[in-house]
């Protein structure tokens, strides 16, 4: 694959989802979230609020990107599934998880807002006039329950009653900025970027203070770094211990794309010591790839490989040359892609293995759990694509 070509990634997004499409599709509402390597649906049952929200992203997105109007069809889908069985009238919230259609989890997760706010910017870029109304409902849910001005961040979580628990999180806020950028590209309208500024400064700058420049995951009610959280559970699938270098080159790539909007003076700087701080620490010395987690000390204390930390990679490093016009960057960039292509990528089936081990080999055949749909990874190429238009690179769609 020419990594340059923006016909060869197109090529391997559609083959992306191909991967899930149609297979994903339940005719009686939403996507299957549990697909093996040979795309077989593993589990028919079980919803997750993350993968809901994530499959009308993708839709969305391919829809509008190739044009292509049956998978607009399947993002309004995925979007009436969201609010006829994920949102609960009873408290006026989205459930993180259902089972056979019944609530199997009740809390309320910021997390979850900003990516059922993502669907539906994404769903309104698109052409899907009605989600705007949409749009504006969730993100005004997301400020009045989580919202606090007095650290211009979001608190993460609260129960049934909408009681916020003590725990304070970067990853909710990193991806609240994300959807805050597809709202204000959706509308145009100016409260939503200035918000996501907010964040970026409050995260980027003033947390990041705390600890030298790097991003850490945790923290209290008061936004003190809490260095012990999740200690015991590394691997969590959405709070693990340990800087992470995937969300510091994936807040790298969001201040790239904020800088289109707001040229301020700190965006472009911070994100480039962010990204090459961490990748040239967590580069693993003998199996290459990018690990997935960091001690205080940067070494690394979780050699695994994620797909969706080489892929945020790759756009962040695009993103960054193409802005700087630096080399290295890259450099990076075809190093990590490099990898991804060695490793990463089912080339026989399609999408991308969700996780390695040190050396590279896959854990389990299941390609596609809960949160994972390739959001990830069709995003960054749509990323790279908009990066080498904007370095100069001739570009149109390919039909094949």
């Amino acid at each position: 694959m020419d990594i340059y070509d923006p016909l060869h990634l197109q090529a391997h997004i559609r083959k992306i989802m191909a991967f899930y499409h149609p297979r994903c599709i339940d005719p009686n509402g939403g996507f299957f979230h549990y697909l093996r390597d040979d795309g077989r649906i593993d589990d028919r049952h079980h919803r997750h609020l993350v993968s809901s929200t994530r499959y009308v992203f993708t839709y969305a997105r391919y829809a509008a990107y190739f044009d292509e109007p049956e998978y607009l069809h399947w993002a309004r889908h995925g979007l009436a599934y969201l609010e006829k069985q994920h949102f609960q009238t009873r408290y006026q919230g989205y459930a993180w998880a259902l089972q056979d259609g019944e609530v199997e989890d009740d809390t309320n997760h910021c997390y979850g807002l900003a990516f059922v706010m993502l669907a539906y910017a994404t769903a309104l870029k698109a052409g899907i006039g009605e989600a705007r109304d949409g749009l504006y409902r969730v993100h005004e849910l997301q400020t009045r329950r989580f919202w606090e001005p007095q650290w211009q961040l979001y608190a993460d979580e609260a129960d049934s009653r909408w009681r916020v628990s003590g725990y304070r999180g970067q990853n909710t806020n990193m991806h609240s900025c994300e959807a805050l950028i597809a709202a204000f590209e959706a509308t145009g309208d100016e409260q939503f970027i200035e918000r996501a500024l907010l964040i970026a400064n409050a995260i980027c700058r003033r947390l990041a203070g705390q600890c030298n420049g790097w991003i850490w995951e945790h923290y209290d009610s008061h936004w003190r770094a809490d260095f012990e959280y999740n200690r015991h559970d590394p691997k969590h699938l959405f709070r693990p211990w340990g800087f992470q270098p995937g969300h510091q080159t994936e807040w790298a790539k969001l201040l790239v794309m904020l800088e289109r909007y707001r040229s301020q003076s700190w965006l472009v700087p911070t994100a480039r010591e962010l990204f090459l701080g961490s990748v040239e620490r967590a580069w693993h010395p003998r199996y290459g790839g990018l690990v997935y987690g960091l001690d205080r000390q940067g070494n690394i204390s979780d050699g695994d490989k994620y797909f969706w930390v080489q892929a945020e990679s790759l756009a962040a490093a695009a993103m960054l040359g193409q802005r700087t016009g630096e080399r290295r960057f890259w450099r990076w960039y075809e190093r990590i892609w490099g990898f991804s292509l060695r490793h990463m990528v089912d080339h026989r089936h399609g999408a991308w293995y969700r996780i390695l081990s040190p050396d590279n080999r896959p854990y389990t055949d299941l390609k596609s759990p809960a949160g994972k749909v390739d959001y990830h990874t069709m995003g960054a190429c749509y990323d790279i694509i908009e990066a080498l238009r904007r370095r100069g690179g001739g570009l149109s769609v390919s039909s094949s």
